[in-house]
């Protein structure tokens, strides 16, 4: 596990998109593994800024978002389907077919959840997957428990997500309770991973993630401990603890 310290959320951004960029200008048919909430959008405002000089092309690219929450449709402002668009893909040339984001409104999602796997599989898997982490040690929406799924699957979130997530909704009471997300074995199967955290509250899971060594499901981002490539960038803030190896 490869660990970067850059200064500010503005250089974490800048530093993420440059692998992203330097890997689809060497991967032009790359299949890309994406994330949502506040922490990415400074690396899509850049990947936007790289395609529109030409730097990037997206007319290959395949992606698959990591979760949607349950109970929203696509065109709800608080979906991440209404997310992407918005912030990436509405901007870029990627193909509407080729970008998929889990479906917030299945009648039947043992079915739906499998045949993601299995669009995931068709695909080749992910080469190149972004991740968040929560406050909890969450990954996608995974969150801690005593034992977590390996693919894609629904899940109830935890209180303390539903309550970090009431942000980007006009109150807690409409923050959905459950989505549905990748599982920790799909992720685990992507071939190379980016992880990002900024900010303070992000000190204290970026500290159990660096200076403990044991994996468990009670804290899901320790499994990246596993993976043979993975990538964290943080800002000074997010790191702003005592560590041997800074």
């Amino acid at each position: 596990m490869k660990f970067i310290v850059k200064k500010n959320y503005d250089e974490v951004s800048k530093a993420a998109a440059e692998i992203f960029i330097i890997f689809l200008q060497n991967n032009p048919k790359a299949v890309l593994g994406l994330a949502t909430g506040s922490t990415p959008l400074g690396l899509y405002s850049e990947l936007i800024k790289a395609y529109q000089e030409g730097s990037i092309d997206f007319s290959e690219v395949r992606t698959f978002n990591l979760d949607e929450y349950v109970g929203l449709s696509a065109e709800h402002e608080n979906s991440y389907s209404f997310y992407m668009k918005s912030n990436l893909f509405n901007h870029i040339n990627i193909k509407k077919e080729n970008y998929h984001i889990p479906s917030g409104t299945e009648k039947d999602y043992a079915i739906y959840c499998a045949e993601y796997e299995k669009m995931i599989d068709s695909a080749g898997g992910i080469d190149l997957l972004l991740l968040g982490v929560g406050e909890n040690g969450h990954i996608a929406f995974n969150e801690p428990s005593t034992r977590l799924y390996s693919t894609t699957h629904i899940i109830d979130l935890s209180e303390d997500t539903i309550k970090v997530n009431s942000r980007f909704f006009q109150s807690i009471d409409e923050v959905p309770k459950q989505a549905i997300t990748m599982g920790i074995g799909t992720i685990m199967k992507a071939k190379k991973i980016v992880l990002l955290a900024t900010g303070r509250k992000k000190t204290n899971v970026i500290n159990k993630l660096i200076n403990e060594r044991y994996i468990t499901t009670e804290f899901p981002v320790s499994f990246l401990r596993a993976h043979r490539d993975v990538t964290v960038i943080v800002d000074e803030e997010a790191a702003n603890f005592h560590n041997d190896k800074y």
